[in-house]
């Protein structure tokens, strides 16, 4: 029986070219993935080239021309989903020419999208289908196919086994969920293909559908839509996959080494096409990068509802993510890559910023940073970042990259100074600016362990301590999947080795991370300042047995703090942290108007009458703003970020709005924050590291926001497993607010800004923060309508002395 699903995906699928009068439909290749391509790229059908076909579904007929993996943009590590020793024996990849694979049960489970009758014709001039091979067995030389194995096939329960280990009926599973997006005359193209990428790259991005349209945030009035709301999502999806922005954009991952915006291309495709035909009346659901389809709902209603990685707890284990993500039914979104309201590294320099100047102040005593050093490592999403933060606080940031190209994208976006691939030249200019206490960014191309090892040396043989603050920006949170790159090998060796001999690969990170934490622990012993910037770095080094361990700690505390800890905890309990807006018309000079807005809004609070703590945030960020132009900030969409409060948030939105309305700004006004804020993430080793009423591991918190915000009016909500610290370490959610300049929108930011923000502190003075019990007792004040549950403390504590506890 067919279903509305496959009806959607074969109909939404044709191009401008279906059902034109004698044009062919395209005929199967001669191989089953081509090279990576090195030359001219092929000129492809105008329908790949417009919004307009963008928008269309799945460019179907003709398929379009499969390139494989694009020669000269970065691409995401090989996956290794994991084969236990005896499944490598039964994998028929491994068998060699002429040997017999051993005896087994498995089989491809048939059904109406998948015959015996496609596999009879996946034969190809020299070759056989490689899913052929998956299903019967065949080795993957010319020759005659074997007789089928023996034993009676499975049934469907038997092969959804536990994911203890991915074997073939897992990957003729994954191929069956990559190949259920296509209708069946295709399915005979496309099989080979993904099943090859499936082998290669542990994963079915299905390369072939990777648009040829240039990837970037588009003015929202050309996306053909029948609703702001939808074009203002595609100019925000567009965003995340442009390659100035997107990490690995051919993999559609953002940031964050694994990343995702989507899990393959087909969604792309589809989830365009649905948001072009949504009206008002509907609402879009995604399933871990899976659009299911449109639904009837409201105009109140969030017009985009997303999930990403929602897996059972028990089954939310790094290897469990491995073979889920490679049988395409879950994906680890990160924070604002699933979300779609990533804006490049602006989104955490102004946080980055915050942090180096508060460590200064906590750390060293000190307001002016001239002359100091900050050592860190990572440039390639995020982490980015760093280089941009230290010169704009002023100081000496030294930030180590393994991988060439993503340090000098960086270098040549204008967020890294100098880049040198000399360890010594790297001391000798990091002495030089400290001497003359220049203003520097310098990209180390190298192992950031082999750095933190010689400013040992210099510091054992010269008694001379070349650095006062460090920090690490790896995608510690994804160490043995290409997130952090063990000292012991050089990048390249690193990524062959971490696809070949996962095992030896894991034992390598660790050790590094070993020696990481030994070079950093002799450098603490002196004048020198580490914290844990919420990448599991710390956690990660424990678990391979570093010495980073504190006596009479708990679960969260480690010899070094969190940079939520003693950093930037205080602002989540006063109500500030990363509020973002993104200009859809494309235009600087509305993000310049923006700015002056933002401005003064936050101007008119202060002068109205705030705290001092509260005061010293919004000047420092009216400060950011003014100065934020010069620092050409902008990578992707027009876009800022700020840290703000409650009030301020408020004040903001509805002064856009009414711009909007006034006609001063052209287009809507996308509003938005990082998943890492007052309210959106649970997380014991980051967000909620000073939380410690034991509620530190609960995930009440992020998903209440999530929902109170769908019902509050936000555009878009995503709630998400995973980010910043790891898959199963987490759980965070976001939300999109468009602002058009109606009563409506206005009404809606009023409603979503103030729960967004008050959930967030209503917890943590429930937790026992006395700065969180002073803001919302404020709240409650200024409001009615707010009515929280106020702790109270144990006054007497010979009340639990008593009980001998």
């Amino acid at each position: 029986m067919d279903t509305e699903p496959r009806r959607l995906a074969a109909g939404a699928g044709r191009s401008a070219d279906a059902g034109v009068p004698g044009r062919k439909q395209r005929e199967a290749p001669a191989s089953c993935i081509p090279p990576t391509h090195s030359g001219p790229l092929p000129k492809l059908p105008p329908a790949m080239c417009s919004l307009q076909a963008l928008c269309s579904g799945l460019p179907l007929r003709p398929l379009p021309e499969n390139r494989g993996r694009r020669a000269g943009v970065p691409h995401a590590p090989i996956r290794t989903p994991g084969l236990s020793p005896t499944e490598e024996q039964e994998h028929p990849l491994a068998w060699g020419p002429g040997e017999k694979p051993p005896p087994s049960r498995w089989r491809l489970l048939f059904d109406p999208v998948f015959d015996t009758e496609l596999l009879n014709r996946l034969q190809f001039p020299g070759q056989w289908g490689l899913l052929a091979g998956l299903v019967t067995g065949a080795s993957l030389l010319p020759g005659p196919l074997p007789g089928p194995l023996p034993g009676p096939l499975p049934t469907e329960s038997e092969a959804r086994m536990e994911l203890g280990g991915q074997t073939p009926c897992m990957e003729a599973l994954a191929l069956k969920n990559a190949l259920r997006y296509f209708p069946p005359d295709v399915q005979e193209v496309l099989a080979p293909e993904f099943a090859q990428e499936l082998r290669l790259y542990g994963h079915v991005y299905m390369y072939r559908f990777c648009p040829d349209l240039e990837m970037r945030a588009y003015p929202v009035e050309q996306y053909p839509c029948r609703t702001r709301a939808a074009a203002a999502i595609m100019l925000m999806i567009m965003n995340n996959l442009d390659p100035a922005v997107a990490q690995f954009p051919q993999e559609l991952v953002t940031y964050g080494g694994n990343g995702q915006v989507f899990s393959n291309w087909a969604q792309f495709w589809l989830t365009m096409s649905y948001l072009a035909q949504m009206t008002e009346e509907q609402t879009l659901v995604m399933y871990s990068g899976h659009p299911l389809g449109l639904f009837p709902s409201s105009p109140e209603a969030p017009r985009l509802v997303i999930t990403n990685g929602m897996v059972i707890p028990n089954y939310s284990s790094r290897t469990d993510y491995e073979k889920l993500f490679a049988m395409g039914v879950t994906m680890y979104g990160q924070m604002t890559a699933g979300s779609y309201c990533y804006i490049g590294p602006q989104g955490i320099v102004h946080g980055t910023v915050l942090t180096v100047l508060n460590a200064g102040r906590r750390y060293l005593g000190l307001q002016d940073l001239a002359g100091k050093v900050f050592v860190t490592s990572g440039l390639g999403g995020m982490s980015g970042a760093q280089a941009k933060a230290a010169v704009i606080v002023g100081c000496i940031g030294v930030i180590a990259e393994v991988d060439g190209a993503a340090l000098m994208k960086r270098h040549r976006q204008g967020w890294l100074m100098e880049v040198t691939d000399s360890l010594d030249g790297c001391i000798e200019r990091l002495r030089e600016a400290r001497k003359r206490k220049e203003v520097l960014s310098l990209g180390y191309h190298g192992n950031v362990v082999d750095l933190w090892e010689r400013l040992v040396h210099e510091l054992d043989t010269t008694g001379e301590l070349l650095v006062d603050l460090g920090s690490d920006q790896t995608s510690c949170h994804n160490p043995f999947n290409g997130g952090y790159s063990p000292v012991q090998l050089s990048f390249t060796e690193a990524q062959s080795l971490m696809a070949s001999d996962p095992t030896a690969f894991k034992g390598l990170v660790q050790e590094s991370l070993r020696r990481h934490v030994s070079a950093i622990n002799r450098l603490a012993r002196e004048q020198f300042f580490f914290w844990d910037y919420g990448n599991a770095f710390l956690l990660e080094a424990q678990r391979a047995g570093a010495d980073v361990g504190k006596p009479g700690a708990n679960r969260t505390e480690f010899r070094y703090p969190s940079y939520v800890q003693h950093i930037m905890g205080d602002l989540f309990s006063q109500g500030f942290g990363p509020f973002r807006w993104v200009c859809t018309s494309g235009d600087p000079q509305d993000l310049a108007a923006t700015d002056r807005l933002a401005m003064s809004a936050l101007a008119e609070i202060v002068a109205a009458g705030v705290t001092p703590a509260v005061e010293l945030q919004y000047v420092d960020n009216i400060r950011w703003i003014r100065e934020a132009a010069k620092h050409r900030l902008v990578v992707g969409s027009q876009a800022r970020i700020l840290y703000s409060d409650q009030k301020g948030r408020v004040a903001i939105a509805l002064a856009f709005n009414q711009a909007i309305a006034r006609g001063e700004l052209k287009a809507p006004v996308v509003l938005s924050r990082d998943h890492h804020d007052v309210s959106g993430t649970d997380s014991p080793f980051r967000e909620t590291s000073n939380i410690y009423d034991g509620s530190a591991f609960c995930a009440d918190m992020a998903v209440q926001n999530f929902v109170g915000d769908a019902f509050r009016g936000a555009t878009w909500v995503a709630l998400h497993n995973g980010g910043g610290v790891g898959w199963g370490e987490v759980i965070n959610g976001g939300f999109g607010l468009v602002l058009d300049g109606t009563e409506d929108a206005e009404r809606k930011a009023r409603r979503v800004l103030s729960w967004d923000v008050a959930n967030g502190v209503a917890r943590r003075c429930w937790s026992g923060s006395p700065t969180a019990y002073e803001v919302i007792c404020q709240a409650m004040r200024e409001d009615s309508g707010v009515v929280v549950t106020l702790p109270h403390a144990v006054a007497d504590e010979h009340v639990l002395q008593a009980l001998r506890l």
